[in-house]
């Protein structure tokens, strides 16, 4: 796209956008309809099509950008997106009435998931220490690999948790709604009710091909963007681009809370967050290099960041502040702060 003119190329970009957000809407529907007609249940193979079918921008931004040798780009839209789409949380909070989503909540498993955010993208962290010389191969970072083996050893014990729990807490004046995609819903039907199972993966597969040719056009073109308008690659995917390829769980996200499944959109962003960064392993693979090692600062100070306002949250849901401020919860503030606070850091950090 380097022949297009910048007019041009901001059109691709918008476009690619607003494909990334009609498709996402269409792919979370039809994997709801999936979850529960497969009968996945709450073990792996439910989470794991959840995880990837709302992830499937940033998957086909890794592999565009790490197929181009954009590894700053690859990394930043990776661990940039974690800061990025837990602000969604931020957004659903808008929805939520009177109350702030985390005193609506009314469960604990949240907390577990955003524990497990904190465990992988604290392994981005040491794995950006790592010497290049210590990569499997030469290609795969040990660091991406440990990363996915505590994402699917976490996933299992989540579900073990879900299944059998070993204490009960009472959240008075809660409203978690649904917990999981797997549930019928009291007020709605399951998505896709009079189709058959073969129409809904036909839907699914179209939705997750145009959410893949989207996230590519929103790569290539957001990068030559990025290029001309002198912004640096990292900062770029970690903002802007971050943002585009959230909008599959800002729109999921909305739709959840507005029916009052206020559990499930917390749960879906922290297990679409956790998924996200195991994606370091495909990064790696399409690279033929490890991609951690190049991180650099920017992405560490943005790990933190991640880190950071999914702690916060996780604060929110147990201490279950009562009043909004603004329509929005003083988890919700703090993190609005932190965040700005954070990416003014970026232009600070030294590249």
């Amino acid at each position: 796209m380097t022949g297009l003119a910048t007019p041009l190329l901001l059109l691709v970009f918008a476009a690619g956008g607003v494909a990334t957000w009609r498709a996402g809407t269409t792919l979370s529907k039809a994997t709801d309809a999936l979850d529960v007609r497969l009968d996945l249940g709450d073990e792996l193979g439910g989470i794991l099509l959840l995880a990837v079918a709302g992830s499937l921008p940033e998957v086909a931004i890794t592999i565009s950008a790490a197929a181009g040798g954009h590894l700053g780009l690859a990394a930043g839209n990776l661990i940039g997106g974690v800061a990025v789409q837990t602000m969604v949380l931020l957004v659903c909070d808008l929805y939520t009435g009177d109350r702030p989503l985390t005193f609506l909540v009314g469960a604990l498993t949240p907390v577990l998931e955003a524990l497990l955010v904190m465990i992988v993208v604290s392994g981005v962290l040491m794995g950006a220490l790592l010497k290049p010389s210590t990569a499997i191969g030469g290609v795969v970072s040990p660091a991406s690999l440990a990363i996915c083996a505590v994402w699917a050893v976490g996933i299992y014990v989540i579900n073990r948790v879900r299944k059998a729990p070993h204490w009960t807490v009472t959240m008075k004046g809660s409203s978690p709604g649904r917990h999981n995609h797997r549930q019928a819903h009291l007020v709605e039907p399951h998505p896709y009710a009079g189709s058959t199972t073969g129409h809904v993966v036909l839907v699914f597969g179209v939705a997750s091909l145009v959410t893949l040719v989207a996230g590519v056009a929103l790569e290539v073109s957001g990068n030559e963007l990025a290029g001309r308008a002198g912004i640096n690659g990292v900062i770029f995917g970690a903002t802007i681009l971050a943002t585009a390829s959230a909008l599959p769980e800002i729109s999921s996200g909305i739709a959840a809370v507005r029916l009052g499944d206020n559990a499930l959109a917390m749960g879906d962003i922290f297990g679409g967050n956790a998924f996200q960064v195991c994606l370091f392993l495909l990064a790696d693979l399409i690279a033929g290099a490890p991609v951690l090692p190049s991180a650099g600062a920017l992405n560490g100070w943005l790990a933190a960041l991640g880190i950071a306002l999914t702690a916060v949250y996780g604060f929110g849901v147990i201490g279950r502040p009562s009043r909004t401020h603004g329509r929005l919860g003083p988890d919700s503030l703090i993190a609005l702060l932190v965040f700005g606070l954070g990416v003014a850091g970026l232009f600070v950090v030294p590249h």
